[in-house]
């Protein structure tokens, strides 16, 4: 249970639409407790006065004060954050532990000391780890002294009424384990928004069921496939076009094309496998197989190509794509320990990248195995035989839809 409403989070977020989730919520853990303890301060200021103790009212005013300042300058003045802070330290630490020492100490008094549980974490959550340092080893001094005066305390304490004594220390233990709680609350949302974070990253460059193996700490990810197609796709002449451009204007460029493919390849279910410069590579039937990968593939070509005509180059010429597409066996896995990429290897991999390379444009090049797994579905015209490198001469085809006839 969050105890800071996703509600307020939102309200928040649109009041500051620059701030991001996380500030947001910083903001909000900070300005709630600080709010609430200022609160708690003034109550038992108004305690201490009814029970007739002005000298522990003044410390408890010292301490509501102190931090309001202190919450004031970080806000309006963030240069000014760690000196606001190094003087809450000082004082608030100072005055609890005066409110511990004339009260009694841990034998009969206000359990004011309570507060060096949460004060270091307050300052470091807000200062930073220097800062929090600081408060931390000045409240194990207070600690320590409190310990090692402890007899002296308890001899001569200031007469306490027991319902304040009773009341104090209700307020003061519930508060810091509620302020404890929110703090604790805010650290574990971190941890699960970078979690989520970290997934996010991992499924942008894995597919899902490859990441959560590596996640459960597969140390060699390699499968074998005996059916997958393989498609490259590349644009014709854009080393050439971009070579005198704005590289804002070439990557802007190739984010749109590449968006538009990312977009087709999810409806279609295939597996993007990566981008090289201005070429595009797509596969069916991994990382979980496929009877209809070939077909999937297939419909894919065909609509890059039709999507490929709806877009003009920064200087309003067309672009054009080479298509080439092979099915086969291959091997698939991840290599990398720091930036892990999703791979291909094997005979059907080259040679449809071949297909690509060798092929015309606008057009989608195909080998005799991707024909027969489709014949009878689209139109294929037999090339020439050309040379492919490890190959030799092979026989190709140029697909393309079954022209629809007018109703």
């Amino acid at each position: 249970m969050h105890l800071v409403p996703d509600s307020w989070k939102e309200r928040a977020q649109r009041l500051q639409p620059d701030l991001d989730e996380t500030a947001v919520q910083a903001q909000l853990i900070t300005i709630f407790p600080t709010a609430a303890s200022i609160a708690i301060g003034i109550v038992l200021v108004t305690l201490s006065f009814i029970a007739g103790l002005p000298s522990i009212a003044y410390a408890f005013l010292a301490v509501s004060v102190s931090q309001a300042i202190s919450f004031i300058i970080g806000s309006a003045r963030p240069q000014f954050t760690i000196h606001a802070l190094f003087g809450f330290a000082l004082v608030g630490i100072g005055a609890n532990f005066y409110i511990h020492a004339v009260s009694g100490g841990f034998t009969s008094g206000l359990w004011s000391l309570a507060w060096l549980m949460i004060v270091p974490l307050a300052i470091y959550f807000v200062g930073g780890q220097r800062i929090g340092a600081f408060a931390l080893l000045l409240a194990m001094g207070a600690l320590i002294a409190a310990v090692l005066f402890e007899k002296r305390f308890a001899a001569s304490p200031v007469v306490i009424p027991i319902w304040l004594i009773l009341v104090h220390n209700f307020i003061t233990l519930s508060s810091v384990l509620l302020m404890g709680y929110i703090w604790a609350d805010f650290l574990i949302s971190q941890l699960e928004l970078a979690r989520r974070q970290a997934d996010a990253l991992l499924l942008n460059v894995l597919p899902k069921s490859i990441a959560a193996r590596l996640k459960a700490g597969e140390a060699t990810i390699a499968d074998r496939y005996d059916s997958v197609t393989v498609l490259f796709a590349d644009i014709v002449d854009f080393t050439t076009m971009s070579s005198a451009a704005d590289p804002v204007d070439v990557v802007n460029k190739l984010n749109e094309i590449f968006s538009d493919f990312d977009e087709l390849a999810a409806q279609y279910g295939l597996e993007k496998i990566k981008t090289i410069g201005d070429a595009y590579m797509v596969a069916g039937g991994l990382p979980e197989p496929r009877d209809d990968h070939v077909e999937a593939v297939a419909a894919f070509a065909v609509d890059v190509v039709d999507i490929i005509g709806r877009h003009q180059s920064w200087t309003d010429e067309p672009i054009r794509l080479r298509v080439g597409i092979n099915t086969g066996p291959i091997v698939a896995g991840v290599i990398g320990r720091q930036k892990f990429i999703y791979d291909l290897w094997g005979d059907a991999v080259n040679v449809a990248s071949r297909m690509e390379s060798n092929g015309l444009a606008n057009q989608i090049q195909v080998t005799a195995a991707v024909r027969e797994r489709l014949d009878g579905r689209y139109v294929f015209d037999e090339r020439e035989p050309i040379f492919v490198k490890g190959k030799g001469q092979m026989i190709t085809y140029l697909l393309s839809p079954i022209p629809t006839t007018p109703a």
